[in-house]
Parts: structure tokens; C-alpha cells; sequence
């Protein structure tokens, strides 16, 4: 009787083995390599010129989402229509060719474009400063959960701050200053700008430093005299500066030394919590003429409806615009074509919707596929979903963004960015692990990518917020082998007409295994009652904290 008691448990062990490997086996069969393949190479093609908002190519492209998404079976996400639309408005600027610089012991002019760069998100025929104050205000930073308030006994109503790149806590190594070498929020540049004109100033000048900064002033340079699009919020336009810009660091100096500040003094002073902002004794004038254009470009949305909580949403996110049609590269081709930036995220949304809406059970969430517009030109679709969302932000328990997947084959690890902002991370690293996986942190974390993508502006709403990127240690070849490959692409593809899909150069395989990873996150999510909360220290739990009930 033992011995026949023991073969019914081994049968009933291996009959559940089997059951749970088989369970396995269809759930990771269900993110399709073809699928992702077919958009890509569909998004990514001359025919959709780039992606740029206002052009035929977004026309093309939102055709195509649309067709997909009635295909797949999905629910138009805004009420009866797979669209929402974003108001924007282009805004052109020609800044003089210098900024004159008054003190009373001198006079400084600095040249525009090799030593300063200047631009304006108001809507005026031109924009001029005469004479107009200079405040050091170290950081420009307000952070009442570090104690932190660079604007402290100070009054920049009409005036001009200067203002140093990163956050205090950037090459110090030490963890307890802001997050250290970590970026925060603060360091981003945009939040600068915010904060500035939240204080009510004039305008407002970063200091650029390339290592805090991550990037060359190359970078900024390429703003100069350039069109930039911005939501057209209307008649609830907020305050605008009168302008935002960028110094060189050598012409920064240039303006300590008139003031007789000393440099490095102020930075060594700016990186303690009892700075006090100074005035530089320094006066400012030049000028902006600015054209203006308005248009509407749309954000593309489609749901499945939860079986049982349906008033509960996860969105995943991912932007569908590129770059047009620009300067012609070393071989002639003009097209930015935008493959993996951001055509494979796109193509993963629409597979994730893909494998959600077949999946054998409904879930019981209520799952939406958004695909916003204008990420490129400051992610401007998300923006304005989050200020106009279609669903309660209190009721949206995860945003989950995709702004590239991994075209060069199967990787170990799968990167977080961010580390350690939310709960989200915790079931991505028990998925990861399940199929013998791992996380690891992003490599720059100076560099602030966590605050460069649409899950960034769900983040600010306080709505949990998870975003990945492709891994580095390479399946078969290592981490070195995956180190040179993403090097590879940011040289040679990133930004550049040559980003388009090569089946001899991609491997999706990896894509699928990260997309799939992304499903699991979802699914379990959907069918489940859990809320995931920011982590201690993030910037983003007091926002979350103060409108949800329950301490959900």
C-alpha cells in the first residue's frame, strides 16, 4: 500500500510539474518575435517619413495604430475614440548675438551660441531684459523632504538666476546628500526651470558643466535659433520665464570674476543646506524675437476592460513620434527613421495588447495602451495626458513606459533606471528571477535617464511609475560584448538617420524575453488587488501619499 501511495504522490508530483511547466511554456510563448518584427519594420520605414508630429508621417502612423488596435479587438480608450488630442504650439526663437553684462566696476559682452544659449516658451513677438538683476541661486533648488530651500530669504520677482547643473549630492560620494551620484529630480535642468518660474523670475541660466550635465554644450548648442514644440495650454497658460538658457562654464567664471565671486568657492558654499542665494551684483540685457505655430497632434489610446475591478487601470506607455525628416547624413539619407527610438516600443505595446487581449482569461484590471506623441520634443503627449488624464490618477495603479527594447539578442540581466524609486522593481526582480533573469542598475545614474521618458510625467502625478532598459551581460558573449554594443548604437545610431531595422544586425530574441517580463509585471498587477507604493525617499511619495485614501 506504501509503495503504491508512493507512486500515485510521484504521479500527482510530476502531473503538477508537468501542468506548471506547461503553464510556463504558454506564458512565455506568448509575446511573438514575428509580431514585434512586423511593426517595427512597418513604423520604422521610409514610408512613415520619421514620425514627426504635423507631418504626413504622423497622419500615416496613427492610421496604422488605429487599424492595429480595432485588429487586435481592443476598446477605443477616450470614451468612443482611439485618440485624445494634444493642443501644442511651435515656438521659434532668433536670440540677439550677444547678452550685455553690466557691473559697476565694468561692462561684458558674451556672444550667443559660443557662450550662452537662449530660448523663451512665451507666446510675444519679442522678448527683451534691460538691466535686469543677477541672482546666484546655487542649485535652484526647493526640497522640503532633504530640508533644502536655495531660494530662502530671497525675492527673484524680475530677475535673472544663475543656477549649477545636477543636485548638491553629484561627485561628493556621499549618499546622504540628496542621493549622491545619483541624480534626483532636482538636477534635471527642466525642474530648474519649473522652480524658477514658480519663484516668479525674470529667467533663468544654467551653468553647464559637460561631466554633472552628461553631454556636451554641443548638445544645448543645437537649440540655438531652433523650433520647439510646447502644450498650448490656453487661457490656463501658468507663468512664464521670460526666458531659459544655458551658460558655457568659461563665461560663467567670466561673470563671477566681474562680480569678484570666486567659482569654486560658491559651489564648495551652493552644496551646504545653509546657503543663502547672493546677488551678483550683475546686470543683463539682450533680447529674443519669437514666431509662433499652433497645432493639434493626438496621443493614440486603447483598453481592455477589467472582468472585476474595472474602475482599476494599469497603463503602459510608449511614444510613437521620431524625428522627421532633417539634415542628410554622410550618404545622403535624410529620413530619421527612428527604429529603435521609438518604433520597438511602439511595436511592444501593440504585441503586449496582442497577448493580453487572447490571453485565456480576462483581467480583472482594466489594462490601457497609450501611445503619446511629441516624447522627442520634451514629452509633451504624456505631459498632457497626466494634466488631462482619461483616467483618475487615484484610480491608476502603475504606469509601465517602453522607449526602446533590446535588439541584441538574449541578455542575463535587464536593467532597472531609477533604482529604487518604487515597489514595481520588487515584481520585476521576482519575474526576472523566475526565468533565471536578474536586474541590475543603470550604469549612469548621474546621468538622470529616469526623468527623460514619459513614465516620468506619470511619476510627477504621483502614479507609480516603472521603466527598463536593455541589459549588458550578453547571454553568450558577457557584459564587455553588451557594453560595446549599446556604445555602438548611441555612436552610430542614436538620433541619426541610420537607426532603421536591419534583420542582419537585430536580434529580438532578448526583445521578446524583456516584453514578455513587461507582460508578467502587468498580468500579475491585473490580477491582483495589490498597490504599489514609492519607496522611502523618492521624490515622488508625498504627491502620492496626499491624494490617495487608505495609504494606497
Amino acid at each position: 500500500m506504501k509503495t503504491i501511495l508512493k507512486i500515485c504522490l510521484s504521479l500527482a508530483i510530476l502531473v503538477t510539474v508537468s501542468c506548471q511547466e506547461s503553464y510556463i511554456k504558454s506564458e512565455s510563448d506568448k509575446i511573438k518575435l514575428t509580431e514585434l518584427e512586423r511593426h517595427i519594420v512597418m513604423l520604422s520605414s521610409d514610408e512613415f517619413m520619421g514620425r514627426m508630429p504635423f507631418t504626413v508621417g504622423e497622419e500615416k502612423t496613427l492610421d496604422y495604430l488605429e487599424t492595429e488596435f480595432k485588429a487586435i479587438g481592443l476598446t477605443p480608450g477616450n470614451d468612443d475614440s482611439f485618440f485624445q488630442d494634444v493642443p501644442m504650439v511651435e515656438i521659434t526663437t532668433h536670440p540677439a548675438d550677444k547678452m550685455t553684462i553690466k557691473h559697476p566696476n565694468g561692462q561684458l559682452d558674451i556672444a550667443g551660441l559660443k557662450d550662452y544659449v537662449l530660448w523663451t516658451q512665451r507666446r510675444e513677438a519679442k522678448v527683451t531684459f534691460d538691466d535686469a538683476e543677477m541672482i546666484f541661486a546655487g542649485f535652484g533648488i526647493v526640497a522640503p523632504e532633504y530640508g533644502w530651500d536655495d531660494y530662502k530669504d530671497i525675492d527673484v520677482k524680475g530677475k535673472i538666476v544663475v543656477v549649477l547643473v545636477n543636485d548638491p549630492g553629484f561627485g561628493t560620494d556621499d549618499e546622504s546628500l540628496f542621493k549622491g551620484n545619483t541624480m534626483t529630480y532636482y538636477g534635471r535642468w527642466t525642474y530648474k526651470y519649473e522652480e524658477a518660474s514658480r519663484q516668479g523670475a525674470l529667467g533663468c541660466l544654467i551653468v553647464h558643466n559637460t561631466i554633472p550635465a552628461g553631454y556636451g554644450f554641443n548638445v544645448v548648442q543645437n537649440s540655438w535659433e531652433a523650433s520647439k514644440l510646447y502644450l498650448d495650454e490656453g487661457e490656463n497658460e501658468p507663468y512664464k520665464l521670460a526666458f531659459e538658457g544655458w551658460l558655457t562654464l568659461p563665461a560663467a567664471n567670466k561673470l563671477f570674476g566681474l562680480a569678484g565671486l570666486n567659482e569654486r568657492e560658491m559651489l564648495a558654499k551652493a552644496r551646504k543646506q545653509e546657503f543663502i542665494p547672493v546677488s551678483m551684483g550683475l546686470y543683463a540685457s539682450s533680447g529674443i524675437e519669437v514666431t509662433t505655430k499652433y497645432n493639434v497632434s493626438k496621443n493614440a489610446i486603447a483598453m481592455i476592460e477589467g472582468s472585476k475591478r474595472p474602475d482599476e487601470y494599469i497603463i503602459y506607455t510608449a511614444h510613437w513620434d521620431h524625428l522627421g525628416i532633417g539634415k542628410p547624413d554622410e550618404t545622403g539619407d535624410s529620413i530619421y527613421n527612428g527604429a529603435l527610438d521609438n518604433a520597438s516600443g511602439t511595436a511592444a505595446l501593440l504585441e503586449l495588447a496582442r497577448a493580453f487581449n487572447q490571453s485565456e482569461n480576462r483581467p480583472e484590471r482594466t489594462i490601457v495602451f497609450l501611445a503619446v506623441t511629441a516624447e522627442e520634443q520634451g514629452l509633451w503627449g504624456s505631459a498632457y495626458y497626466a494634466a488631462n488624464p482619461i483616467y483618475p490618477k487615484e484610480k491608476t495603479v502603475a504606469n509601465i513606459n517602453m522607449d526602446g527594447i533590446n535588439p541584441y539578442g538574449k541578455m542575463k540581466d535587464i536593467v532597472l533606471v531609477g533604482k529604487g524609486q518604487s515597489e514595481l522593481e520588487e515584481i520585476l526582480e521576482e519575474e526576472a528571477k523566475k526565468v533565471g533573469r536578474y536586474t541590475s542598475p543603470e550604469p549612469t545614474p548621474s546621468a538622470g535617464y529616469y526623468f527623460r521618458s514619459d513614465h516620468f510625467n506619470f511619476a510627477k502625478i504621483g502614479i507609480p511609475a516603472l521603466y527598463t532598459n536593455t541589459g549588458v551581460d550578453h547571454m553568450e558573449k558577457g557584459i564587455e560584448h553588451g557594453k560595446v554594443l549599446q556604445l555602438q548604437y548611441t555612436a552610430d545610431f542614436y538620433h541619426k538617420p541610420s537607426d532603421q531595422y536591419d534583420a542582419a544586425r537585430w536580434d529580438l530574441e532578448g526583445a521578446v524575453d524583456d516584453v514578455q517580463l513587461l507582460y508578467q509585471v502587468g498580468k500579475i498587477l491585473a490580477f491582483s488587488d495589490r498597490w504599489p507604493t514609492w519607496k522611502a525617499g523618492s521624490e515622488f511619495k508625498a504627491t502620492r501619499n496626499a491624494y490617495m485614501e487608505g495609504g494606497k
